[in-house]
Formats: C-alpha cells, structure tokens, sequence
C-alpha cells in the first residue's frame, strides 16, 4: 500500500511518521504527476488558505479532485476538501471554530465502533457546521461534529498524527483496503 501525503505546508512529516509505524509506504506528494500508483491521500492540517492556494499554483486542485482512491483530510485538510473548496465531500465547516492558537486544547472523544475514548488533539480546529445526507459523523466534541465520512473521503477536525493513537490512521487504511476490494 502506497500513502500520498500533500507536503505543500502542515504536518505531513507527522502523518508519515505514523503510516510508517503501521508499515505502509509514504509519498510526498507537490506535484499533481506524484498521485500516479497511489492508493490513498492524506491532505493535513496547516493554513487552509495557504494550502489552497498552492494547489491551485501547482495545479493540484484539479488533480485531487480527478483522484479516484480514497482522502483523508485532517484540520486544514477538512476544509480543503468540503464544498466551497475542492467539493469533494458534502459538508461545510466553520474554520477556526473552536478559537485561535491559545484556545487549542486535547478531549477525549467517542468514535463510532470505537470501545476507548481516543484523545484528540484541536490547534485552530474547525468544526462541522452542515452535513448532507450522504455524510457520516463519526464522532462529536460538545454536540459539533469533528469526525465524519462519505463514501471514500474521511475528515477529522483535530490531529490524529500528533497522537500515539493509531486509529484513525487505521480507519483510513480500512478505507483504502475497501474501496481496492471495490476496483479490483
């Protein structure tokens, strides 16, 4: 299994860091020709304005929205992917919801088909402000949604790469088996 990683700006040395732990490769990804052969994309957080800006620079908004494999947004990369964005999943998000830097904070959240809390970590997160019927929330903090999923894009909120919880990572990775069950 092949990992994109959008190595534009944001933490993708961190989501690297945790696929690698779960032995799957990685490829950083800044030019649309390097999402060739892959079987997943990991869009991270960062500066959502600074992100989108270099896709649309390297042309790479165009590219991800032709992308047929499975994307897991986190943070700046939820935003990229909602519907004023690249409209690759139906929802939109509030950015900055749960305040500025000094407001970041950790909370125990419940995931769906999940037995342990999983503690997440928020740093200028945005939260889900409307969901279409297709999408999936996952997982809440404080009655906003923060977790969700349609069809092959999963989005989180908070930073799953800056824990020890696999996870999320692992949900993702169950994803992309899927849907490789689905093209094959």
């Amino acid at each position: 299994m092949r990992i994109g990683i959008l190595a534009l700006q944001g933490a993708y040395r961190e989501h690297a860091v945790m696929l690698r732990h779960l032995d799957v490769e990685t490829v950083e990804v800044r030019l649309p020709e390097q999402l060739d052969g892959l079987d997943g994309l990991i869009i991270p957080g960062g500066e959502s304005t600074t992100m989108m800006r270099l896709m649309g620079i390297y042309g790479l908004d165009d590219a991800i929205r032709a992308f047929p494999a499975p994307i897991f947004g986190t943070c700046a990369g939820m935003i990229a992917l909602d519907r004023e964005r690249l409209g690759l999943i139906d929802l939109s998000v509030e950015r900055n919801a749960f305040g500025r830097q000094v407001a970041s904070f950790e909370a125990p959240i419940e995931i769906e088909g999940e037995e342990e809390a999983f503690t997440a970590v928020f740093i200028r997160a945005p939260w889900i402000t409307e969901a279409g019927p297709g999408v999936a929330i996952l997982a809440e903090v404080d009655g906003h949604p923060v977790l969700a999923r349609e069809g092959r894009i999963l989005v989180a909120s908070f930073h799953p790469e800056l824990t020890d919880d696999t996870r999320v990572h692992e949900r993702f990775l169950q994803l992309v088996r899927e849907e490789q069950g689905v093209r094959a």
